[in-house]
């Protein structure tokens, strides 16, 4: 049996109808209408659209925002997304949860780490969320976890979320010049999980300045002490077979090589995800593809 690492409670299923939202126009709210409903709600899109995975006709699983005691707060939405329903045309046998809200990605980190689920990481005596480390001219940034391991070696850990994935992580224009459905003979869990990927003005743009600007300064203070410095993936999905720093980004894909070169840690953990709002680890060395 798989461990169990976290629940979503009450979770609704819904069809996001648009985003921005007629009556919100930040990106960040969608009009979703719930299953067995004819009336729209607003939804609280953590994640912008997750390219495709909660934007206009995705299929997703939301939860209920809690209203905040100070009255001083006014919440717009009524839910927020956390899943996102994937079907394949074709493939509609088949179905796949994906967890998409980018915080998800830390709690459930936490909870592997608490119950030793880390190879990387086992027994460790102490750590602490959130952590800014400042040197001046070369780091000054806040990463998602540090603490002491097993041999009293400092660590410091930083969490990516990583929803995407598709039978090869390729440009949306080379994808188009293949036609539709290319991938009907694939099998459904043969899938390239790849991170970053989203909207940029141009394509010489890195896609996320700072998850580029994490990994440089992983990669700096590996290489002038000896804290070990760690890429968390969480992949929170289980149609993949392997993993990859994503073609569309040649400038991350370089420094995730420097770091590794320079003795930056990888882990790839695969999360399992179900209707009912259960998460589960399944592995955290989901194999990676070779980059050079």
């Amino acid at each position: 049996m798989l461990p169990k690492l976290y629940s979503i409670h009450d979770l609704t299923e819904g069809s996001v109808i648009k985003r921005p939202s007629k009556i919100c126009k930040t990106p960040y709210v969608a009009d979703i209408l719930p299953i067995n409903s004819n009336v729209e709600v607003l939804g609280h899109t953590a994640s912008l659209g997750c390219c495709g995975l909660a934007d206009q006709g995705a299929s997703i699983l939301m939860a209920p925002i809690t209203k905040s005691n100070n009255k001083k707060t006014k919440t717009v939405c009524q839910y927020s997304i956390f899943l996102s329903i994937i079907r394949e045309p074709g493939k509609e046998k088949e179905e796949i949860i994906v967890g998409i809200h980018p915080k998800l990605a830390e709690e459930l980190v936490e909870v592997a780490l608490k119950n030793n689920l880390l190879h990387k990481l086992q027994n460790i005596k102490r750590y602490k969320r959130e952590t800014t480390i400042y040197v001046e001219g070369q780091v000054d940034s806040r990463f998602d976890f540090s603490g002491i391991d097993s041999n009293d070696i400092p660590f410091i850990m930083e969490v990516k979320n990583v929803p995407l994935a598709d039978y090869e992580d390729i440009s949306s224009k080379d994808r188009k010049l293949l036609g539709q459905n290319p991938y009907h003979d694939r099998k459904f869990n043969s899938k390239v999980s790849y991170f970053p990927d989203g909207y940029r003005k141009k394509s010489s743009e890195p896609v996320s300045p700072r998850a580029l600007k994490h990994i440089r300064e992983l990669s700096l203070i590996k290489k002038k002490s000896k804290t070990r410095c760690i890429m968390c993936y969480v992949i929170q999905r289980t149609d993949v077979n392997r993993f990859q720093p994503s073609v569309i980004d040649p400038e991350y894909r370089a420094a995730i090589k420097e770091g590794i070169e320079a003795g930056v840690e990888i882990i790839t953990m695969v999360v399992k995800w179900t209707r009912e709002g259960d998460a589960y680890f399944v592995r955290d060395d989901l194999p990676i593809t070779s980059f050079d």
